[in-house]
């Protein structure tokens, strides 16, 4: 069986962000230091007109932007304003942990958001209270696994870094040492 090669973000997690956290927050035992614990992508397109072929052409991105196939979400109730139904499948989710996670993450964290025009960072304030982090993108074109003239429609999505953080100083702290870029104090 082939080995595949530990993601360079999972070695920087384990070489020097745990040691950094255990050393500035005190930690005593190697599991009290916060971790990022699954990644999740969640997209819409229920108010598109072609509902079935947006799913497929957002399916097919997000399938190269993650590396796994995204599982169709439904509507909970009907909006007559909107055009929805109950049970009618309007959005995506993709749920990345393990070697994935760390990959696209560095993607992400190193690629995707600095091509973004006129970024400045990402805001310290998208915390729950809990540890857990979530940013949208609005044009789905950042990563680089899209290519333009292939693009039919816009796609943006949510994603959610769920952390073992128990507050959203730690969580910070995590997410700053990997390298997410978040907007400097005063700056927002």
């Amino acid at each position: 069986m082939a080995q595949t090669a530990i993601p360079e973000l999972q070695k920087i997690y384990r070489e020097q962000v745990a040691p950094a956290l255990r050393e500035k927050r005190g930690y005593r035992n190697p599991h009290q230091v916060p971790r990022v614990t699954k990644v999740v992508l969640n997209c819409s397109v229920g108010s598109a007109q072609d509902v079935k072929a947006a799913l497929d052409d957002a399916t097919h991105d997000i399938r190269l932007i993650t590396g796994q196939q995204p599982v169709r979400t439904k509507a909970k109730k009907s909006i007559s304003n909107f055009k929805i139904r109950e049970d009618q499948e309007i959005g995506l989710k993709v749920t990345l942990r393990g070697r994935i996670m760390y990959e696209f993450l560095e993607r992400l964290i190193r690629f995707a958001l600095p091509s973004i025009r006129d970024f400045r960072g990402v805001s310290a304030r998208a915390f729950d209270g809990c540890g857990n982090y979530t940013l949208g993108v609005k044009d789905h074109t950042i990563f680089p696994e899209i290519e333009l003239d292939k693009v039919k429609r816009g796609l943006g999505f949510d994603i959610s870094i769920v952390t073992t953080a128990g507050t959203n100083q730690e969580a910070k702290d995590l997410l700053e040492l990997l390298g997410m870029p978040f907007v400097k104090p005063g700056k927002q």
